[in-house]
């Protein structure tokens, strides 16, 4: 598996939306994104910062259940 890329909140959120998440809400400074599934629904944060840090990067991947070759430049 290649290593993570450095992505800036900005890039994470344009993939997420490509994938069907919607921006809800901002709190404070996290973005957080939600897309609906029948019976379930998947919500994201991710933190408004210019480089998101590979392990912060690595969780939201998991949580939003998109394959790890998207987030790769």
């Amino acid at each position: 598996m290649p290593k993570l890329p450095s992505l800036s909140a900005r890039e994470v959120c344009r993939i997420l939306q490509k994938h069907g998440f919607a921006i809800v809400r901002q709190k404070g400074s996290h973005i957080i994104l939600r897309k609906e599934l029948p019976g379930r629904g998947i919500t994201v944060p991710v933190p408004n910062y210019s480089e998101i840090a590979k392990g912060t990067l690595k969780s939201i991947i998991d949580q939003s259940e998109i394959p790890n070759s998207e987030f790769q430049k």
